[in-house]
């Protein structure tokens, strides 16, 4: 398994991959902001990235996330967005891997710090997570338009 920029030839899984995390979140995204996210990731537009996990030939994971600046340093800072690993490729260290992906990114490149939210009910996930930092007490608040 290893870890690498994600390029256009590899649409398609990140396609299935992100229909099953959307599926996942009980939530729907419009195919033209599909389309325009999968652009803007492909041209790292936007400060929006994309890193792929690959094993046996096949993507079986990613993490979206936003370089962008931030009013309490000098230094970048990303915020890990989407993480996902396929349902049958869990347990392997993939998420993980995703996640010590981004930290060594953001050791080189001199970010200064990386942050991501779940749900609280995302136990999984979240025994992932807390093998890098504990939660924090911070609470979303959020609106649409």
């Amino acid at each position: 398994m290893f870890i690498r920029d994600a390029v256009p030839s590899d649409e398609p899984a990140w396609r299935g991959l992100w229909a099953a995390y959307v599926a996942f979140y009980q939530a729907e995204v419009a195919e033209a902001v599909t389309a325009k996210t999968w652009e803007r990731l492909i041209h790292k537009q936007d400060g929006l990235m994309c890193r792929v996990a690959e094993s046996d030939g096949a993507v079986c994971g990613f993490s979206l996330s936003v370089l962008h600046a931030g009013t309490w340093t000098l230094a970048p800072v990303c915020y890990l967005e989407d993480l996902f690993v396929a349902p049958e490729r869990r347990g392997k260290g993939i998420g993980e891997a995703l996640i010590r992906d981004l930290i060594s990114t953001a050791q080189s490149q001199g970010w200064s710090r990386l942050y991501w939210h779940t749900r609280t009910s995302n136990a999984a996930a979240r025994s992932v997570y807390d093998r890098f930092t504990v939660a924090d007490d911070f609470v979303r608040y959020r609106l649409f338009f």
